[in-house]
């Protein structure tokens, strides 16, 4: 073969594959059940308004499970998937979930009272993002308008959860890694980390940057002293772990730009949190979260394309997959 016929052949083979994922993306649109399920919206709002009355931490919750879920096999629900039939291995059970991914029964919920008013219609994954904007409006954050459209996997990829979903503990450079690896750029990247502004996280998964930081004996040097002896108080050495703090210490179940602020005063949560605003970092990302602390409406606009960018992981579309009737299992099992 020829360069030249080699080199067509490379160009058409990269049109088909961009025009195979712009496909994808297009058929992810605002309007996908204004006729099949044209309450959709709304229903899974007041669903999730009625668990919020009994758990306020549900929003932030949910709002993980969509990011665990876009980050491993794309956005199909597959994080909802249950141990069984062909299912082998549950994403569930995967490190960053076991014990730690909490909501599923409020996504069963909500998903009965989508299936009483529209049945068979809308995925367990559109509902993960759609329950994710909920989250956010019901907080004080932004709205926008969720692109629907996703089918639900038939497998899930718990070495994928493993490998794949950013950790509290990951660099800078591993957090840029994996966000690039589906397609998410460092803006992204610090726009989704603001997630943070609400929310709860384990002692288990920061207690080592207050006491013995990457074996040092001496707790992170990052870490804001009057905020190190705080967090020691709700996190002792000798304690179990399965504590909470806030990863907010200022307006803890508010979606606002405190998450930037608190970085700038060394009040980041988890070390993954701080990286972003690391003085070894780069300046540009920097910058971002020097924008992002000190202008609330810039962060919320990024925010809400970088969800849309998110939701737009490799979503299966079309006849691919199914609509599962049951989110914790695929159809048939």
């Amino acid at each position: 073969m020829s360069f030249y016929s080699l080199t067509s052949s490379i160009a058409a083979a990269t049109i088909f594959i961009t025009l195979l994922f712009s496909n994808s993306q297009a058929q992810l649109n605002s309007s996908f059940y204004a006729t099949t399920c044209p309450n959709v919206t709304t229903i899974v709002r007041n669903a999730l308004q009625q668990a919020m009355q009994s758990d306020i931490r549900i929003g932030a919750s949910l709002i993980r499970l969509h990011f665990h879920d876009c980050f491993v096999n794309g956005c199909d629900g597959s994080v909802l998937l249950d141990r069984g039939g062909n299912i082998t291995q549950s994403e569930k059970d995967g490190g960053p979930n076991t014990n730690s991914a909490r909501g599923f029964g409020v996504v069963d919920n909500i998903k009965t009272a989508v299936e009483n008013s529209c049945p068979g219609v809308v995925s367990c994954a559109d509902i993960l993002a759609l329950a994710a904007e909920s989250s956010v409006s019901l907080a004080g954050g932004p709205s926008w308008n969720v692109l629907l459209g996703r089918r639900d996997g038939l497998r899930a990829n718990q070495s994928g959860a493993n490998s794949s979903i950013p950790a509290p503990i990951d660099s800078l450079s591993n957090l840029t890694s994996k966000f690039s690896a589906v397609g998410l750029d460092t803006t992204d990247l610090v726009a989704l980390s603001g997630a943070h502004t609400f929310g709860r996280a384990q002692c288990r998964v920061f207690s080592g940057r207050l006491y013995n930081f990457n074996g040092t004996g001496n707790p992170d040097p990052t870490v804001n002293g009057t905020y190190l002896t705080t967090l020691r108080q709700i996190c002792p050495q000798n304690g179990n772990g399965s504590a909470l703090a806030n990863l907010d210490p200022t307006t803890a179940d508010t979606f606002d730009n405190n998450y930037y602020t608190n970085l700038q005063n060394n009040q980041g949560l988890l070390q993954s949190d701080q990286e972003l605003f690391s003085t070894n970092g780069p300046a540009a990302i920097v910058a971002i979260v020097n924008n992002f602390a000190s202008n609330q409406t810039a962060f919320f606009q990024q925010f809400v394309q970088s969800m849309i960018n998110m939701g737009n992981i490799s979503p299966l579309t079309g006849s691919n997959g199914e609509i599962r009737a049951d989110c914790k299992k695929v159809n048939g099992s």
